[in-house]
């Protein structure tokens, strides 16, 4: 009787320990990771010839917050 008990128990314990452990399919990735995640069509080939066409990067201009941005962000 026991070694039923323990059968059973350790059964479940088990099937639990799988269901979490389980990878979840179906994940919906953020806005950020599909923006980092290049087209296949950039290749090395690809990035070697365009590299020269390119514009240099900007250099960034720290924006500063109107009223009612703070207001607006102090809302959400």
């Amino acid at each position: 009787m026991a070694d039923l008990v323990k059968e059973l128990i350790s059964g479940v314990v088990d099937s639990v320990l799988k269901e979490i452990l389980k990878k979840t399919t179906g994940r919906v990735r953020t806005k950020r990771s599909r923006r980092k995640i290049r087209p296949a069509a950039t290749t090395t080939v690809a990035r070697k010839t365009t590299a020269a066409k390119r514009k240099p990067a900007r250099k960034q201009v720290s924006k500063r917050r109107t009223a009612a941005g703070r207001s607006r962000q102090r809302r959400s």
